[in-house]
């Protein structure tokens, strides 16, 4: 059984409060999730003073677009104590922390931190500098493809696998870059195209409003589910009103779980919890009235009954033509040494 790497994406659903970053470890903790990520960037290095808030932004935060990207973006920070902090913080807990790095900086103190597997996000994917430092490390590699085109992943695979990266240890996450991705946008089998053009092992990045897409991700062959939670959707910020709260996140690994045993190995043959109904379930055949000894069998002396446990209906054509060695009476279940 393949088992899904599940990673619960607190991202800044902290709100830039290490108390409030806690509650959320404890949270992916409880939920079964195998990763808790974070994210790890300065404002000045992410973005222009210039820069406006994305549609969805400025409508979960019901905002105006007074406030810049930077300004959001500088509240909801996390310092280099913050990071050791929360790291320690899952270490006790006993789940992997992890977090995505925004810039060169921030990729060397999650170095520093001990990281051995790096998420380069959507918005990322076409950062030359950014794709070539992380290719040099020839370590675990996460992509997520939102707002990609096939060409574009393509092209960001190049740059990995020529600064070093094997192809094998990159898994390509399709992805929609809206907060929430409305369903008729969310076009799974794109993760399937990837995985078959590109020959990439491929998971699946949620920003839908519910549990059941990643679900049937699962079903399709994902390798790693990537969903963003939070404690609370009401709280103030920009990804808490596309993310699960806890019981919700809980929810969804306990169904990821459920997939990963469904979906069993792939060869079609009775399991050991059915074996036992075969001969309750299935025919034998059975006379359909009463035969004197000597009677040659022919197919209007037989009905199909269960129990399933005498001579299979598949063999009726060896019945018919046999002699009966016995007087019979109908209903009587046919045994291979009733006839001749």
């Amino acid at each position: 059984m393949k088992r899904t790497l599940i990673i619960a994406e607190a991202g800044v659903n902290h709100n830039g409060s290490t108390e409030i970053a806690k509650q959320l470890i404890d949270a992916a903790y409880e939920s079964g999730a195998d990763i808790v990520k974070f994210q790890t960037f300065k404002a000045e290095k992410l973005v222009s003073k210039a820069a406006k808030k994305a549609v969805y932004q400025i409508e979960n935060m019901k905002e105006d677009t007074a406030d810049s990207q930077f300004d959001m973006l500088k509240k909801l920070e996390l310092t280099v104590q913050d990071h050791h902090i929360l790291k320690s913080y899952c270490e006790q807990k006993g789940i992997e922390f992890w977090s995505t790095a925004f810039d060169e900086d921030s990729i060397q103190l999650l170095r520093t931190l001990g990281i051995k597997r790096w998420k380069i996000p959507s918005g990322e994917v076409t950062n030359l500098p950014l794709l070539q430092t992380i290719g040099t490390f020839n370590e675990e590699v996460i992509l997520s493809s939102g707002m990609c085109t096939l060409d574009e992943i393509k092209d960001a695979l190049k740059i990995l696998i020529s600064s070093g990266t094997s192809i094998d240890k990159i898994t390509v996450l399709h992805c929609n870059t809206e907060y929430p991705t409305p369903m008729h946008d969310v076009n799974l089998n794109a993760m399937i195209e990837i995985r078959n053009t590109l020959g990439v092992k491929t998971g699946y990045s949620d920003h839908t409003t519910g549990i059941e897409i990643p679900i049937a991700a699962v079903a399709l062959g994902a390798l790693v589910i990537e969903k963003h939670f939070t404690l609370d959707r009401n709280l103030e910020g920009p990804d808490h009103k596309a993310s699960l709260e806890p019981d919700e996140l809980k929810a969804m690994v306990k169904a990821i779980r459920n997939i990963e045993q469904a979906l069993g190995d792939g060869i079609k043959n009775p399991s050991a919890s059915e074996i036992k109904n075969i001969s309750i379930a299935r025919k034998s055949i059975h006379l359909k009235h009463d035969l004197f000894s000597g009677h040659i069998i022919t197919k209007d002396d037989l009905m199909m009954k269960r129990p399933g446990d005498g001579i299979s209906p598949m063999k009726m054509y060896d019945v018919i033509g046999k002699k009966t060695k016995y007087p019979f009476l109908a209903d009587h279940k046919l045994s291979i040494n009733d006839i001749e």
